[in-house]
């Protein structure tokens, strides 16, 4: 992953961030807990005194854009209800190498049990946050939209999710209970393989959908757009396709869906894809193949 320069997002550039569903992180930080230590910190209760006291910053290593500032708090106190967390960098906010993201203050075991937890996290979710800067940033002067998809972290979409928004990205359908997207598996077994059923067994499948329900349908050939349209779909996914084909698909749709864009996307390709017209471009490298930031937690030593 490239580096993140400081400027690349204005402070007034910030995105406008939902909150991160507070049961979701406890239960995350309870399971994340329970594998590292099942039976407490033997080293921190072995070491150290139970009334010892740590004040501790959360550094950058690298460049980058942040991402999880509650989640690394929820961690400390987890551990420790009385340690005192100041954020000092706001989720989607750039920040350079060498600066300091965060101060923690508490009882020295709970803050060194809880380390490691809160920089798995954290340093994920700010990994996420910076790669889909990097993508946002290729889409300027374009109408489209780069988007999470489904490849993430078992048990940690919600917080993957949240990082992509810090980063100035979208999110595409949260789960498979959320919306119908039909792939090429789904439309083999749908018409058994005769592109002539394709048209009437979508619209059988929008006539049993409520009002609100969006339907997406994924092809993989300029021969498949005009049946799926006839069945009135909310969005047409175009896989794979070239540059030229995305272009003539995005003339043949013609307003009629909104068009995604899907494969082959990646640093060197997403603007020239963002360029055919398309309204929506998926990218599961946002999530599923992020090189942890290098955050780091320093405890402060008195002179």
């Amino acid at each position: 992953m490239n580096a993140v320069e400081p400027t690349t997002l204005a402070p007034a550039l910030l995105p406008v961030l939902p909150s991160l569903p507070t049961d979701a992180v406890a239960r995350i930080l309870a399971t994340a807990f329970a594998e590292d230590a099942p039976y407490g910190d033997i080293t921190s209760a072995t070491l150290l005194p139970a009334t010892a006291t740590a004040e501790a910053w959360l550094v950058a290593r690298e460049s980058g854009i942040f991402s999880g500032g509650a989640v690394f708090a929820a961690a400390m106190t987890t551990q420790d209800p009385a340690a005192q967390v100041e954020l000092l960098v706001a989720d989607g906010a750039p920040f350079a190498a060498g600066q300091r993201l965060a101060r923690v203050s508490g009882l020295a075991r709970a803050v060194l049990t809880g380390e490691r937890v809160g920089l798995n996290l954290v340093q994920r979710m700010s990994a996420i946050a910076t790669t889909t800067a990097l993508y946002a940033a290729q889409l300027a002067g374009t109408k489209a939209r780069v988007t999470d998809t489904r490849k993430t972290t078992p048990g940690l979409r919600v917080l993957e999710r949240y990082a992509v928004r810090c980063g100035g990205g979208h999110n595409h359908r949260f789960s498979l209970s959320d919306a119908v997207l039909a792939k090429d598996n789904h439309l083999a077994v749908l018409t058994g393989g005769d592109p002539a059923k394709l048209t009437a067994a979508l619209a059988g499948v929008r006539a049993q959908l409520g009002h609100t329900v969006h339907f997406e349908v994924e092809v993989d050939s300029a021969a498949q757009i005009e049946p799926v349209l006839d069945a009135g779909v909310d969005t047409i996914m175009l896989d794979n396709f070239t540059l030229e084909e995305l272009r003539a698909g995005v003339a043949q749709v013609a307003g009629r869906a909104l068009v995604e864009a899907s494969g082959n996307v990646n640093l060197s390709t997403i603007a020239g894809i963002a360029a055919t017209g398309v309204d929506i471009i998926s990218v599961g490298a946002l999530t599923h193949s992020v090189r942890a930031l290098d955050l780091g937690l320093d405890i402060a030593i008195e002179a």
